[in-house]
């Protein structure tokens, strides 16, 4: 498989920010559903799949979020075009049968273990959604992770039967460059990175 040319690496990784000030224009649903469509063909164990991604986009969908925001996330989540509530549903391992088919045992590795569940679902959601945040960036969509809000109460306003834990939340849109700061510092290789 070739590599990816460097135009789309700088667009993936390298010029691309976590923003909190949105232009406003909406995101069209298609490309909501695409972004979904690109973010589940990523790995997650067994092929779980345990992510679950509510996309906040209506008024009233917004208001029930706010009083769980922190206070310095209020501005940039309500002005986004969609915020992604990136969950995790703590019985995916029902659906196993169908998506491990060459496991057939798979549903028995998880249900009744809920130390298995907390730790599958919630490793599952996070690489879910970062597989999100790429297919939004691929998609030419400006992406703002963040977990400055109360688990419980978006819990409970927007999974009340219990069956989703909210893991993160990620404001989507198409961000105002000129509000960037500098690109803060990273690691050098040998900071993070051994080569056994």
């Amino acid at each position: 498989m070739p590599a990816l040319p460097d135009a789309v690496l700088d667009q993936l990784f390298r010029e691309a920010r976590t923003h909190r000030w949105w232009q406003d224009r909406p995101i069209p649903e298609e490309t909501l559903r695409t972004i979904a469509d690109l973010a589940k063909l990523g790995p997650t164990s067994a092929n779980s799949s345990p992510g679950r991604f509510v996309f906040v986009v209506s008024r009233e969908a917004k208001e029930r979020l706010r009083p769980h925001l922190d206070e310095g996330n209020v501005r940039q989540t309500m002005s986004a075009p969609a915020t992604v509530i990136v969950a995790y549903d703590t019985e995916f391992y029902e659906k196993l049968p169908r998506l491990a088919p060459n496991s057939p045992d798979a549903r028995s590795w998880f249900a009744g273990k809920p130390e298995a569940i907390e730790r599958t679902g919630f490793q599952g959601s996070c690489l879910q959604g970062a597989y999100l945040i790429m297919a939004a960036r691929a998609l030419g969509l400006d992406c703002g992770p963040m977990g400055g809000f109360d688990r419980k109460g978006v819990d409970e306003a927007f999974f009340p039967d219990g069956m989703y834990k909210s893991n993160f939340l990620i404001n989507l849109g198409y961000g105002l460059p000129e509000k960037l700061h500098p690109r803060q510092p990273r690691l050098a290789f040998e900071e993070f990175c051994t080569i056994a």
